[in-house]
C-alpha cells in the first residue's frame, strides 16, 4: 500500500458516511416542503400585495411559482445541508442549513421561473434542436435567470427571510 492510497481511505469513508447520512427522512421532509412551501408562498404574496402588484391573479401566480419551487427546493437543500454538516457542530449546521436552502429556495423557483419564460417565447424560436434552436433557448434561460435575480429575489425579503432563519435554526438542532 503507498503513502497516498492510505491517505484517500479515510476520506472515502467520511465521504461515504456523509452520503448516506445526507437523505432525511421522509415524514420531517414532508411536512417541511408543505411548510417551506407555505413560507414562500407567504414571502411573495405579502410583497406584492404590499406593492399593489397588479390584480389578485397574477399575484396568486407569482406566489404560486414560489410554493412550487419552495416544495422542490426544502428536501434538495435539507440533502445538501446534511452532507455538507456531517459531523460537524452546531454552528457549521446552522450556516450549511441556511446557504443550502437559500440556494435550493433561489435555484427551483429561478428555474421555474425560466421554464415558463422560455415555454412563453417557444412561439418565435427557431425549429426545435437546430443550432439557432439552441442559442436561443440559452440565451432564453439565461435572460430569464437574469430577469428573476432582479426582479424576483426581492420577493424573498422579509418574510422567507426570516423563515431561512428559522428553518436554518430548526435545522442546526436537528440530531447529526
Amino acid at each position: 500500500m503507498t503513502e497516498g492510497s492510505a491517505k484517500a481511505q479515510p476520506n472515502a469513508g467520511w465521504l461515504r458516511g456523509a452520503w448516506v447520512n445526507a437523505f432525511p427522512p421522509l415524514l420531517p421532509t414532508m411536512v417541511g416542503a408543505f411548510l417551506w412551501a407555505l413560507a414562500m408562498f407567504a414571502s411573495a404574496a405579502t410583497v406584492l400585495v404590499w406593492d399593489n402588484w397588479q390584480t389578485p391573479d397574477r399575484i396568486r401566480t407569482i406566489a404560486g411559482f414560489f410554493a412550487m419551487g419552495g416544495i422542490v427546493a426544502f428536501p434538495i437543500g435539507m440533502i445538501l445541508a446534511r452532507f455538507l454538516s456531517y459531523r460537524r457542530a452546531a454552528e457549521t449546521a446552522f450556516a450549511a442549513g441556511l446557504v443550502s436552502l437559500a440556494a435550493a429556495s433561489f435555484v427551483a423557483i429561478a428555474g421555474l421561473f425560466a421554464l415558463e419564460y422560455r415555454s412563453y417565447y417557444a412561439e418565435w424560436h427557431a425549429e426545435t434542436f437546430t443550432r439557432v434552436w439552441f442559442f436561443q433557448f440559452v440565451f432564453t434561460i439565461a435572460v430569464a435567470l437574469y430577469q428573476f435575480a432582479v426582479l424576483g429575489l426581492r420577493l424573498f425579503f422579509p418574510v422567507g427571510f426570516i423563515a431561512l432563519i428559522l428553518a436554518a435554526l430548526w435545522f442546526a438542532r436537528q440530531p447529526r
